[in-house]
């Protein structure tokens, strides 16, 4: 079953999933099926990926050109849209945006993984491509693309009777909520399946706070849809 949005997973588990080995942080029309962006905001990133709409768009951030004889610095140059003559996956996520802006394709699906910890990763779900521009920042020329959430494909991606539009957990609250509970259930303590979810759903007035269930145990599995509209918040 593919995962769903605020499952946590490995590295390996990821590469299984999407069937290659993810060494990179862009990969355009992965398999011929959708694209795949590996994305991170903590502390130490070498992007500046960014979250906004109460989680239903990512601004994501290009990557920069591969440390050579020719580029020691790469992050004293502009991102390349093209190194040789072939388009880089800055320039193909780039001409996929465009192609959408000019009513020539419809807007590419990109599935989106954020590494929370080494090793651990959280799905954020399904986004589609709508924009692409340049921006100037410290002196170079960045790229960045605008992905709004698909609620299509994860409606189509989910059995569950609940399911209501996902947001993107803001990623200080994952990090503090994984620390916090030292990578277990809430509820059952497990350490397998894990998923981040709101202790209040939004459409029950909750807030963006989140905690992580598992969906191996049959209460944390019930719980979201079960949690009276008056449980404390605990994130």
């Amino acid at each position: 079953m593919p995962p769903f949005p605020g499952d946590v997973i490995s590295y390996l588990e990821m590469c299984a999933e999407e069937k290659a080995s993810l060494q990179r942080g862009m990969n355009f029309q992965l398999g011929g099926r959708y694209s795949v962006v590996l994305m991170s905001r903590r502390p130490n990133a070498p992007y500046r990926d960014q979250v906004e709409d109460e989680g239903r768009t990512i601004v994501y951030e290009g990557h920069d050109a591969p440390r050579s004889s020719l580029v020691p610095t790469p992050k004293a140059v502009d991102q390349p849209l093209e190194i040789n003559g072939k388009r880089t996956q800055n320039g193909l996520f780039c001409d996929s945006a465009e192609r959408f802006k000019t009513g020539m394709a419809a807007p590419e699906r990109v599935r989106v993984y954020e590494k929370l910890h080494t090793g651990v990763w959280v799905y954020n779900g399904t986004f589609r491509l709508v924009d692409a521009w340049m921006e100037r920042s410290d002196g170079r020329n960045l790229c960045k693309f605008r992905l709004e959430l698909d609620p299509e494909a994860e409606a189509a991606a989910t059995p569950r009777s609940d399911a209501e539009p996902t947001r993107v957990i803001p990623s200080q609250v994952k990090l503090t909520v994984w620390r916090r509970d030292h990578g277990q259930c809430v509820q059952c303590g497990s350490t397998d399946n894990l998923h981040f979810d709101h202790i209040i759903p939004f459409s029950r007035g909750g807030s963006r706070w989140s905690r992580r269930t598992s969906r191996s145990s049959a209460h944390a599995t019930t719980s979201r849809s079960g949690t009276p509209s008056d449980s404390p918040l605990v994130a």
